[in-house]
């Protein structure tokens, strides 16, 4: 299954896109930023676990147990839509190796900017076919998103400022331009994130976090 979401010319959300890497230089140490959205699981999204009877969460009630894993991604920065497209397998396993049986499992699709506000999300499903007499199932989906370019650009004045050289004496040598709030701010709008992970119920999320 293939999902993609439309860009957002006026997006809202997400962590850092930029490298771990820099080099060297007059003035400091220079991170090279990517236009690309960083890609991951949202912690506690990432497993889920059905129970039968529904109602209950005791482990002899365990019915389905899936989790999401190996998560790759590729990105196209080269045109006015940066695309972000991630691919990962979901492996689940039963309690009964009974019957063929067909599992389908929801998951969501998220573009986050800034850290904190979604600025598009779509709703996906997996289907996970465990043959007759089998405990263990696989399958693999796709998806994607795009981010407008200038959305994930900083500003001309707030990239100039934060290359500025800066030499020992300066008043402001020691200051990280990121403390002033304005510079703060330009960085988490112009930074997303691509985040998949399952579509949790209320009581799902609070079972993940407490098992």
């Amino acid at each position: 299954m293939t999902l993609r979401l439309l860009s957002i010319a006026a997006l809202a959300l997400l962590t850092t896109a930029c490298a771990r890497e820099g080099r060297m230089d007059e003035g400091g140490i220079y991170v090279v930023r990517s236009t690309c959205p960083q890609a991951g699981i949202p912690a506690g999204t990432g497993d889920i676990t059905l129970f039968d009877p529904p109602s209950s969460t005791d482990a002899r009630a365990i019915d389905i147990e899936a989790a999401i894993t190996n998560l790759r991604v590729s990105c196209n920065e080269s045109g006015d839509q940066v695309v972000s497209t991630a691919g990962f397998d979901v492996v689940a396993t039963r309690r009964d190796a009974g019957a063929a049986r067909q599992v389908v499992l929801p998951f969501f699709n998220v573009v986050m900017q800034g850290g904190t506000r979604v600025a598009a999300k779509k709703i996906g499903a997996v289907a996970l076919n465990f043959p007759a007499g089998a405990v263990r199932a696989q399958t693999s989906s796709r998806v994607a998103v795009s981010v407008h370019r200038g959305a994930a650009s900083l500003p001309p004045e707030v990239r100039a400022e934060l290359t500025r050289k800066r030499k020992v004496g300066d008043a402001d040598a020691a200051v990280d331009p990121m403390t002033d709030p304005k510079i703060r701010d330009a960085v988490a709008n112009a930074t997303f994130e691509h985040l998949v992970g399952f579509q949790l119920t209320d009581e799902q999320l609070r079972y993940n976090a407490t098992r």
